[in-house]
């Protein structure tokens, strides 16, 4: 058989064998654009079909097609044999004996059991979605990565369409082990989930969170944890796409290495411009926000947000929603930046980052609001997990208590109030005027101290603002401290013991007040 140079392996023959068809059709177009022959068991050769792609059928290498309604098509000598043959010339005259064809590229995932295990633990069906064949065939391949390509995951095929361009239709040994260890981390993971899904309680009914999560060490190295003195790591999930806990790729552009309280940062700053469809920014300091806003282009919705709070804003995180240029730096100038983040930035973006010697300029996605999303933090020993905040507020939610009635401009204040204030630390209250946050006051032990704070903050700009509250007003001295500030709407959940009279301090400060029924609360 041919050899290849510098540890690389030609493709010329690949199994196909999946059950999750994301990126199945263009990689498979790839290889077969590359001369490479195709082998599929039947599901998988249909989809090809569908669109156009020749295959070859499994069954033409094992001849016994499909056994037991599909649990038996792969385990066959005519298809093992040619993956884990060894590519010497005994190996290579052994599979001649036998008639068999080798295999240098093998696509193949698993039955999705953990999907069936978290909808029912105790499905009379559950023991059909365990996959033998392609668990098989991944370890397979994997063992025999010497001399095979494995593509456990739609994920993989990436990494292998950039060496196959890179190399004429050839994938390197490095990229090869790397493939094999995750097809193992892969397989591991496939069945300690059986193991634990088989063996375990049940699930509480509609549950969203499967019965193990399973994570490995990101490539994304930390400088420090929360100190310098304290070592700090990053984790992925080991099976990350599509998962609502996928990590959007994190690319620094500029500056020193991240520490783990940039990351804190970040995802707070994402967070909150990832609730605006019109250009915004947001600054953060210590993974609140310090100011906000959105704004008919970029560079105005910068310079709002800074302007907010001007003595918090040293040192911070800032994150915005539309791709960054030069001018749109105008707004920092004399700012101390930490780390800013944008999903692109321009040639002369790049090149006026670069006058800020200290900034860390990070390319990264916004976050899509409507996506689900799960936030994991850790407690007594616990891992936590709850869904991330997604619920939007109607205008139908909002109730009237007050004698006095908002104006439309102050309504759509309240609304964009509100979205920033579900990302500030409770106890939380923000300041706005239009779609500008003017004071922020949030980790406050008590309410009132959070209105005090984002009161001083706002100084002058606090007369004709509204307020938004993450929670209710349990006593109406909040209120009071609202109205003194000249403070006209605000807007909370409600439901307090105390409301009628948080209601009636309202109605003497002249204050429209709405409540939305629902908290969020942030920790």
């Amino acid at each position: 058989m041919p050899t290849e140079p510098e540890g690389l392996v030609r493709v010329r023959r690949a199994l196909f064998s999946v059950s999750d068809f994301r990126g199945l059709v263009p990689f498979a177009r790839g290889l077969a654009a590359l001369d490479v022959e195709i082998v599929a068991t039947e599901g998988t050769r249909r989809r090809l079909a569908a669109d156009g792609i020749t295959t070859r059928p499994a069954e033409e290498l094992t001849g016994i097609g499909s056994w037991f309604g599909g649990r038996l098509k792969t385990l066959h000598p005519g298809i093992l044999g040619g993956i884990l043959s060894p590519r010497t010339p005994e190996g290579d005259r052994e599979l001649a004996e036998r008639h068999l064809l080798p295999i240098d590229l093998v696509a193949v995932n698993f039955y999705p059991f953990e999907t069936r295990a978290a909808a029912d633990p105790r499905a009379p069906d559950l023991a059909e979605h365990i996959d033998i064949g392609g668990v098989t065939l991944a370890r397979s391949a994997a063992k025999n990565f010497e001399s095979v390509v494995i593509a456990s995951d739609p994920e993989d095929y990436p990494p292998i369409e950039r060496e196959l361009a890179q190399h004429q239709g050839s994938v390197s040994v490095a990229t090869r082990r790397s493939l094999a260890a995750r097809a193992f981390a892969r397989t591991e993971r496939y069945d300690r989930i059986i193991g634990t899904a088989l063996g375990s309680t049940p699930v509480p009914e509609n549950s969203p969170f499967p019965p193990t999560l399973e994570w490995i060490r990101s490539d994304l190295a930390l400088r420090y944890g929360e100190n310098p003195h304290q070592k700090a790591a990053a984790y992925v999930p080991l099976s990350s796409t599509a998962s609502p806990l996928s990590p959007e790729p994190i690319e620094v552009l500029q500056g020193a290495g991240l520490s783990y309280t940039n990351l804190l940062d970040l995802d707070t700053a994402l967070a909150t411009v990832a609730e605006f469809s019109e250009p915004a920014a947001a600054v953060v300091k210590h993974a609140t926000p310090s100011g906000v806003a959105s704004a008919p282009t970029l560079r105005d919705a910068i310079a709002r947000a800074a302007a907010t709070d001007p003595v918090a804003r040293y040192g911070c995180a800032i994150a915005v929603n539309r791709p960054i240029d030069a001018g749109d730096f105008e707004p920092l100038h004399g700012i101390f930046v930490d780390i800013l983040s944008a999903p692109e930035v321009t040639e002369a973006g790049r090149k006026a980052a670069g006058r800020r010697n200290k900034l860390k300029l990070v390319r990264t996605p916004v976050p899509d609001f409507d996506r689900p999303a799960w936030e994991v933090k850790t407690a007594v020993g616990r891992l936590l997990v709850q869904e991330s905040d997604r619920r939007r507020l109607s205008p139908e939610e909002l109730r009237g208590v007050t004698s006095r009635a908002a104006s439309p401009e102050e309504l759509d204040t309240l609304a964009f109030a509100w979205r920033v204030v579900r990302h500030a630390k409770s106890n939380a209250i923000v300041l706005a005027h239009g779609h500008q946050t003017v004071g922020i006051g949030s980790g406050q032990p008590t309410r009132v101290k959070a209105v005090e704070l984002a009161v001083e903050v706002a100084g002058p700009r606090a007369p004709g603002s509204v307020l938004a509250s993450d929670a209710f007003f349990p006593f109406a001295d909040g209120i009071e401290v609202a109205g003194r500030a000249g403070i006209r709407a605000i807007l909370q959940p409600g439901g307090s013991l105390r409301d009628p009279e948080v209601i009636a301090a309202a109605d003497a400060a002249g204050i429209a007040m709405y409540f939305t029924g629902w908290r969020v609360f942030r920790h």
